[in-house]
């Protein structure tokens, strides 16, 4: 994407050297570390998966797949980073929830900390389960990861597993 905008800050003499110098250290030219430090490329691809899955009208199953497939790649400190500063305004309720817990449960098995914007998004009101079968109620009560529970979303499988 062509840049179109420019940001300006105040620092004074020494931040301003701190900065240079750090950048210098990089091998990057000071707007490029700067925007690497503030927006990493991790974070942005994660933010671009959920805006896609904001957008995706039908069956929004194969871009949770594809937000499952990029949250397993991460290793622990790049997950930490992409999922930072989310913005989970182009989703729904339902959305929100499972990025939110999908999240939770990549930081929990890859032992880094959980963001605070988590504790921000309210759980579902009602229980939404992954099938409509009403046989697998009960199943899924029992076997769905407890970042899942906590915000009354019921599934079979988690980060990491396949079905």
């Amino acid at each position: 994407m062509a840049k179109s905008e420019q940001l300006q800050i105040r620092v004074n003499p020494e931040q301003k050297a701190r900065i240079k110098k750090q950048a210098l250290l990089a091998g990057e030219d000071v707007s490029k570390w700067v925007l690497l430090k503030l927006l990493p490329p991790d974070s942005d691809e994660f933010q671009h998966l959920v805006d896609k899955l904001g957008a995706a009208a039908h069956s929004p199953s194969h871009m949770l797949a594809e937000i499952h497939d990029f949250l397993l790649s991460l290793s622990g400190k790049a997950l930490e980073v992409a999922v930072r500063n989310t913005d989970l305004s182009s989703l729904d309720s339902l959305g929100s929830n499972y990025i939110a817990a999908m999240v939770e449960q990549a930081c929990v098995n890859k032992g880094v900390q959980i963001p605070s914007w988590l504790r921000t998004i309210a759980p579902l009101q009602y229980p939404w389960f992954a099938s409509e079968l009403k046989s697998l109620r009960l199943y899924l009560l029992t076997r769905s990861p407890a970042p899942f529970r906590r915000r009354n979303l019921f599934v079979d499988s988690t980060l990491g597993d396949r079905v």
